[in-house]
């Protein structure tokens, strides 16, 4: 699994949100070198995630509508990711054709493992332990 861009995008958005404030997106792209394209289209994943709020109209704009310390990274990465496992395989759905002709498949139970452990460790850490900068 890794940060994608978007993940790390949304990361910078939120620690502009943490510090308080409504900000349009075009303040949030500026303040965190984001292009602003992308980040509305950030900001909308992280509306439906219920991480952040949107107010409409004059004076509206983004804020914070969540307690970071009760988010965890693997939540937001969820959030944003299409594919946030590991191997494509993991996906659920995923129809793979060894398996279907030789049966169960020896690498997708370690790499199952592994993101296993991935997953708790994401799971474990609160985005405001991430945004804190804290090595803690």
């Amino acid at each position: 699994m890794l940060i994608t861009k978007e993940t790390d995008y949304a990361l910078r958005i939120l620690r502009t949100l943490s510090e308080g404030g409504c900000h349009t997106v075009g303040s949030l792209a500026a303040r965190e070198a984001l292009p602003r394209n992308f980040a509305y289209k950030i900001v909308k994943k992280l509306e439906r995630a219920g991480l952040i709020g949107i107010s409409r109209g004059n004076g509206g704009g983004c804020y914070l509508a969540c307690d970071l310390g009760e988010r965890s990274l693997c939540e937001l990465i969820n959030a944003i990711e299409q594919n946030s496992r590991l191997s494509s395989c993991m996906e659920p759905g995923y129809d793979c054709e060894w398996q279907r002709a030789n049966g169960p498949c020896g690498i997708h139970v370690q790499l199952c493992r592994v993101q296993k452990q991935i997953d708790r460790e994401l799971s474990s850490r609160s985005l405001s332990w991430v945004l804190s900068g804290d090595g803690g």
